[in-house]
């Protein structure tokens, strides 16, 4: 591998766009695109002036000018796309939800220890400033005891039986693509739970259009959420101790401004909104490519443990609410 580490980008959707533009911001090489037609990755690659375009993911991951691919296709082919890429020798980079269950999570990670390569999953919440300095506060014990967490994830995105989002053969559903974030912050905060609780409603196509859970974590404490794709919510967080609590603005998982209050609700510090350049995905690239040059093949912030741990807690959520997967 080059000193500079070489991405590639598997996929050419709205988040494959977002991530390579801020890849590029913040001055990483990126030199390919794959994707399932030659028209597709052309039109990407000059679009983002990079130098070569395949017509398949496999042609991606044989490209000898990749040393990671960045897996952003649809939940549902993470797990082949990622496969491919630690089969060619590339490090991986895979989009959340990381796959569409645990199991497959398992064999990604097992496969990337038995090959020396990394693969971190791209929830990139987790390196924003503002989530680094509520890491801060939560460890100084500030909040005094921290004993519940709430998040709200809802959006009003397409209705289309067609579109991605609800179709059960692509790992559709609001809880894969927008609950995964509330439950991976909860996990961030507590571990995993205990006892998970959960209620949804279906859409047409049997996915869940809107789904709400309490997870219950040792030592008592609770963390509750909803995710909806047929709905717009307030898109906001608390994180609440016996000595103070977190209220993390719109949109939280995004780089945000948050206050915190002591036990006597008074303000004991504010946190604007950081300034930064794009949309500052590229904390995750960093983060990837510091593990690739140390050869570290998990990371500290978002450990390959805890991705697993994550999925059974949604396949779990799952279960209760009776949405499965092709397949499965």
């Amino acid at each position: 591998m080059n000193d500079v580490p070489r991405w590639g980008i598997a996929g050419t959707g709205g988040i494959a766009r977002a991530f390579t533009r801020d890849l590029l911001l913040d001055g990483h090489t990126v030199t390919a695109v794959g994707s399932r037609a030659q028209h597709t990755a052309d039109a990407f690659a000059r679009e983002f002036g990079l130098p070569n375009a395949h017509p398949s993911y496999e042609a991606l991951a044989e490209d000898p000018d990749v040393d990671i691919l960045y897996i952003a296709s649809p939940h549902a082919l993470h797990h082949a796309h990622a496969t491919l890429a630690l089969r060619s020798g590339k490090h991986a980079l895979v989009e959340k939800a990381f796959t569409i269950n645990a199991a497959q999570a398992r064999d990604l990670i097992e496969l990337a220890r038995v090959n020396s390569l990394v693969i971190l999953e791209a929830m990139w919440t987790r390196w924003l400033p503002h989530m680094t300095r509520i890491r801060e506060i939560v460890a100084a014990g500030d909040l005094g005891q921290v004993r519940s967490m709430h998040a709200d994830h809802s959006q009003l995105l397409p209705a289309d039986p067609g579109h991605r989002l609800n179709a059960p053969e692509l790992g559709g559903g609001a809880l894969l693509d927008l609950g995964v974030y509330p439950v991976s912050f909860a996990s961030q905060l507590f571990g995993p739970p205990e006892t998970v609780h959960a209620t949804a409603t279906l859409t047409p196509t049997g996915v869940d259009g809107h789904v709400a859970a309490i997870l219950s974590h040792p030592a008592g404490t609770i963390a509750t959420f909803q995710a909806a794709s047929t709905m717009r919510g307030p898109n906001t967080a608390t994180v609440t101790g016996t000595g103070g609590r977190i209220e993390i603005d719109a949109v939280w998982y995004s780089p945000a401004s948050f206050r915190v209050y002591d036990s006597s609700n008074r303000l004991v510090e504010s946190y604007p909104g950081p300034e930064l350049t794009g949309r500052g995905m590229y904390f995750q690239a960093r983060e990837m490519e510091n593990l690739v040059r140390r050869g570290q093949l998990t990371s500290e912030t978002m450990p390959a443990d805890e991705t697993i741990s994550v999925m059974d807690t949604m396949d779990r959520i799952r279960d209760i609410i009776g949405v499965r997967y092709p397949g499965e």
